[in-house]
């Protein structure tokens, strides 16, 4: 496919910490794609919780489909707008590998635990911890050894990153105060579609919406259940909702393709570095799908992720975390000893940390059983 010129290039990289030879057949993202379908983190991915947990049904969204869906949606901007499908398949297929267990609640409570010693949590530098040093799988070096661009994307591709903010990880290295590449930017706005529509999705299938609410709270979803309901009026309710949530994304993912073409061409960007220099942003959606997709988040807000129902989960999760916390920190030779040998480097708060953001739900909640 031919890219945009605005779209990164392989022969634009960066390059890798340590130098490799050029692959005779896969470009560098290619590479870097594999790289990331390999690691233990990502298998992890498949007991991870997206919303809702395990135990309620197997039939939703874990953080590894989520992923998946993340990949399929990138892909379909990507070429539509002519970037680097590569690069922006790598990112997307990595961008939650450093997610602890329980969903966004693991990170919250993380976070909360290092903050009161000095430090924090975010997923997003975990994983790049996770790309340059946990993962171990060759003989030449330490961790990963993928492009700059991947690494930078994974750090920057849902936030700006300012020179002079302190971060509990050196990203100093990763251009800050620069935007990154399209194909890092997509990625957040990817993510927030499939993650918005699938908790549509999986919030009617699990009981906890109704079609009445969804009608009812928010335009896009009205609107677009109407004509089904229209063009389908023997179908099945279930079969509504699912063709309406299809459409929902196709409105999204056209509207942002729109209004990127037109913000790309009003502001006359042909070059990488004149995405990397430009005072903002350059994805985003039209004002009024931006207004209604804000609606469909603060629908989710009030009536799926503050059901009762999730917030005994979340509270489960907080216990469970927080009971694991304190025990290997009042227990460190209890730690694996590839953890444990590193808190002299680290301090033991970090090395414990970092040994339950790695874990998966099922794994958490055995060890928490071990200890209760």
């Amino acid at each position: 496919m031919r890219l945009a010129p605005y779209a990164m290039r392989d022969e634009l990289t960066e390059g890798r910490r340590y130098p490799e030879e050029p692959h005779p057949y896969r470009s560098e993202y290619q590479r870097d794609r594999d790289r990331i379908v390999h690691t233990k983190a990502f298998r992890r991915l498949e007991n991870k919780t997206q919303v809702f947990d395990p135990d309620y049904s197997d039939h939703f969204r874990n953080r590894l489909t989520h992923t998946i869906e993340v990949s399929q949606i990138t892909r379909t901007i990507s070429e539509a707008l002519g970037l680097n499908t590569d690069l922006c398949e790598v990112l997307a297929l990595s961008h939650d590998i450093g997610h602890p267990p329980f969903s966004h609640e693991g990170e919250r409570v993380l976070d909360r635990l290092m903050r009161n010693h000095g430090s924090g949590f975010d997923h997003n530098l975990h994983s790049l911890r996770i790309v340059e040093d946990f993962e171990e799988r060759y003989i030449s070096f330490r961790g990963l050894n993928l492009t700059f661009e991947v690494r930078e994307g994974i750090v920057k591709h849902s936030r700006d990153c300012t020179e002079g903010q302190e971060y509990h990880v050196d990203i100093s290295e990763y251009r800050l105060g620069e935007r990154p590449p399209l194909e890092a930017q997509v990625i957040d706005l990817a993510d927030e579609i499939a993650y918005n529509t699938a908790d549509l999705d999986d919030g009617y299938d699990s009981g906890l919406l109704t079609v009445e609410q969804m009608v009812g709270q928010m335009e896009l979803f009205h609107s677009l259940y109407r004509q089904v309901e229209a063009k389908y009026p023997e179908a099945a309710e279930k079969l509504r909702v699912s063709e309406t949530v299809r459409r929902v994304i196709d409105v999204l993912v056209t509207s942002l393709v729109s209004q990127t073409r037109r913000v790309l061409e009003t502001h006359s960007i042909h070059s990488v570095e004149e995405v990397r220099q430009f005072p903002s942003r350059l994805l985003g959606l039209e004002d009024h799908r931006a207004s209604q997709n804000r609606e469909l988040k603060d629908f989710l807000h009030r009536n799926l992720y503050n059901h009762e129902v999730l917030r005994q989960s979340r509270e489960k999760a907080q216990r469970l975390l927080e009971g694991l916390f304190r025990y290997y920190l009042e227990n460190p030779q209890r730690l694996p000893e590839s953890h444990s040998a590193r808190i002299d480097i680290l301090g033991p708060e970090r090395v414990v940390c970092d040994y339950i953001a790695g874990m998966t739900d099922k794994y958490a909640q055995a060890k928490y059983d071990l200890i209760d």
